[in-house]
């Protein structure tokens, strides 16, 4: 048994390495989503719900870390905005089991990753029409 659970991390691990980087950022968003989903289905408060809470806050975490300024500072600058919003939200989350505050980040996330897929189906367009 183990040994399948390692294949299946490996591939895992290989299919996230070779994405190109749209799809990387698509499957950040999806996991935070997914992460704030579980939470909400928990009690505030408890181990696991603080699990999952930190595990989307890490991920907002590495989406601001990783913004470029540089090709579109505007882009860039209301992106940042949205994650400290997210952050923020998950703080009080966290730190105050307040489980009602997810809500909003979720509908931010989803938000943002229609708008990534949008782009993406945009971009295979236009790779396909040249």
């Amino acid at each position: 048994m183990r040994h399948a659970a390692d294949a299946a991390a490996a591939y895992r691990a290989a299919t996230f390495e070779n994405a190109p980087p749209i799809k990387i950022l698509n499957m950040l968003y999806e996991g935070a989503i997914r992460f704030l989903r579980h939470a909400q289905e928990l009690e505030p408060g408890s181990v696991e719900y603080r699990k999952f809470v930190r595990r989307a806050d890490d991920i907002l975490g590495e989406l601001r870390a990783s913004l470029d300024h540089e090709p579109n500072a505007d882009v860039a600058g209301n992106l940042d905005r949205l994650y400290v919003f997210s952050q923020g939200e998950l703080s009080a989350a966290y730190l105050e089991s307040e489980g009602a505050r997810i809500q909003p980040v979720i509908e931010v996330l989803e938000t943002l990753l229609q708008g990534w897929k949008g782009a993406q189906t945009q971009l295979a367009a236009q790779h396909d029409a040249a």
